[in-house]
């Protein structure tokens, strides 16, 4: 048994060794294929965090706002901030609009939360500088269009007037948001609070929740049910995109490496039918010697087995480096390789291994030792 094992592996180093040109193309495709299923894999187990963080940029994705009226304690929506699950919540500022006089002008005012206004709203455009703190009673940021009216600039001041009381905000950023925005003057909430007498009023909360896994429509759900008098809803425009997008980004993905395993496989099973051509006299003088076409199976099992496991090996490093790649390229940042990624690109590759040698091992075991040795 144990000199039929040795033989066995003999003549399969040696098929590998004395064939190793086409031997390196069934090695080149299978790495390829895994190569590609690495990279897609990471990335597949991983866009869901890169796109959640990517569609930020978009804004705002939560609404708090009253059932009736126009305005909410402010506290209901703290009570809300300060129950939410760690890590659900990324950024959020209540609104309080109003109309207030300057010099000038009636003009609309709304007062936020500074500090957390970069990442409800990124893609608005500031010339100058954001305000950093929440507190600052001081500086004011105003729309584009509002300070082209008062004819204002970055460093310039405005002044509220109401009756005798006077408050003068020095304008540290214009902003650019294309919406109505640009006709507002954008003020600490504590300001606008005492400014318009809404104390611990606001008009409505926006908030960034994680979606990574489509959890904004649950916690919207389990809110609503907390705070019956309130409006709770996703922002549709924002978190429904997402899921979209990663239906979409990922169906891709399938396909692509369907496609890259289809042609792997084709191109495994050409060159296995031209090794299986020139190996048939090989084949037929083991048969006349009286191995069994099951010793035949084997061999040619083993031998594109070994090839792929080497194929998946590089494939996996070279998949790795694939999808750092497409992270930074995409996404600008890294991504991370999952564990299920290996399981599944030793499992895919094996297969299509295994499926590409099925007619080249039938061609191999169907070979006639009397016809081929005889040069027929």
């Amino acid at each position: 048994m144990a000199a039929k094992r040795d033989m066995l592996w003999l003549l399969v180093w040696r098929a590998l060794r004395l064939r190793l040109q086409r031997v390196s193309v069934v090695f080149a495709a299978l790495t390829v294929g895994a190569t590609i299923v690495t990279a897609l894999s990471a990335v597949w187990f991983d866009i869901n965090t890169k796109m959640s963080e990517e569609l930020r940029t978009f804004g705002a994705n939560f609404y708090i706002g009253p059932g009736h009226g126009s305005s909410m304690p402010q506290q209901e929506l703290q009570a809300i901030l300060d129950d939410a699950p760690q890590g659900l919540i990324h950024g959020a500022s209540p609104w309080l609009y109003g109309m207030a006089r300057t010099e000038l002008e009636k003009v609309v005012m709304v007062g936020v939360w500074f500090e957390s206004l970069q990442k409800l709203v990124p893609y608005w455009q500031v010339t100058g500088n954001w305000i950093g703190v929440s507190f600052d009673d001081r500086n004011a940021m105003i729309g584009v269009k509002l300070a082209q009216r008062l004819n204002v600039k970055v460093g310039d001041s405005v002044t509220l007037v109401e009756r005798e009381a006077r408050k003068k905000l020095q304008i540290k950023g214009i902003v650019e948001s294309g919406d109505a925005t640009d006709n507002m003057l954008i003020v600490s909430l504590d300001l606008a609070q005492s400014w318009l007498r809404q104390d611990g009023k606001i008009s409505h909360g926006l908030l960034s929740v994680s979606n990574d896994v489509g959890q904004v429509d649950s916690y919207a759900e389990r809110l609503q049910q907390q705070f019956p008098d309130l409006e709770i809803r996703p922002v549709r425009k924002v978190s429904a995109s997402e899921g979209q997008v990663l239906d979409k980004i990922k169906g891709l993905m399938g396909l692509v490496s369907l496609v890259i395993l289809a042609l792997s496989s084709l191109c495994v099973n050409t060159t296995l039918m031209a090794i299986v051509g020139e190996r048939a006299r090989e084949f037929a003088l083991q048969k006349a010697l009286g191995s069994p076409d099951g010793d035949i199976v084997r061999q040619m099992l083993l031998e594109t087995g070994i090839i792929a496991m080497a194929a998946v090996v590089c494939g996996w490093l070279l998949g790795w480096l694939l999808a750092q790649l497409l992270g930074l390229t995409v996404f600008n940042a890294t991504i991370a390789l999952r564990l299920p990624v290996l399981p599944i690109t030793l499992v895919l590759c094996l297969l299509v291994a295994a499926l590409a040698a099925i007619v080249p091992v039938r061609r191999a075991v169907s070979v006639e030792p009397a016809k081929v040795l005889k040069g027929e």
